[in-house]
């Protein structure tokens, strides 16, 4: 938190246009301390458009899913055990999580540079994936067993809760939170289509899941 508060300084002393923050499904409806430090973090950079609305400066946020071969990820760990010959550990068999890849959040990151107006939080329109999917497309037909979910570990991911749905638009490849209270000539999304009542972007009852085959052949190019 306090080093966000000092991003958001810096920016301003410094007559920074634009900042882009990157967060996570774990700021939406947070179950644990780092979730809610998460979510205070993007309540900083959303809110910081009112202190610098007499700057340049304009604070946005981006907020997306698991990133396919990135440091930490579960690929390399799943094929390091199969080369042991060891059974794959699955947290829950009933588990989804929201999939991107390297390229595909760089480019959503960098585009959210050029619409941002400062105060949206951008969340991007992605597949999901269940737990047990993924396994199989990184070690077919590899044994598997389950460890339970961890303390503060969510079972589906959540990117947008219910109570932000009535300040969210639907664009074509992401939506967009608007801020609660603009005061610094906040302009909304042109084209956003408001969400449905009751609306919320969670990982299990996201539409588009992919195939074994469909991941397999993303992590063949990505991972």
């Amino acid at each position: 938190i306090i080093g966000s508060q000092n991003v958001v300084e810096a920016a301003i002393d410094a007559g920074v246009k634009k900042v882009v923050a990157l967060s996570t499904g774990k700021a939406s409806s947070p179950i644990n301390l780092y979730g809610a430090t998460k979510l205070a973090s993007d309540k900083l950079f959303v809110s910081a458009n009112h202190y610098a609305a007499r700057y340049v400066t304009r604070f946005s946020v981006v907020r997306y899913g698991n990133v396919m071969g990135s440091r930490g990820s579960v690929i390399p760990f799943f094929r390091k055990l199969a080369a042991e010959g060891k059974p794959l550990p699955l947290t829950d068999t009933r588990m989804t999580r929201f999939w991107i890849t390297l390229p595909q959040a760089v480019e959503f990151v960098v585009n959210s540079f050029d619409l941002m107006v400062g105060g949206e939080l951008y969340v991007p329109r992605i597949p999901s994936v269940t737990v047990p999917d993924l396994a199989e497309a990184v070690v077919p037909g590899a044994a598997t067993y389950e460890i339970g979910i961890r303390p503060g570990e969510k079972l589906h991911e959540e990117m947008i809760a219910e109570d932000d749905s009535r300040r969210t638009v639907r664009l074509d490849d992401r939506y967009v939170v608007m801020p609660t209270i603009a005061e610094w000539g906040y302009v909304p999304p042109v084209g956003g289509v408001p969400v449905e009542d009751g609306f919320s972007y969670r990982s299990n009852t996201n539409p588009d899941f992919l195939s074994v085959e469909e991941m397999r052949d993303l992590i063949d190019r990505f991972a």
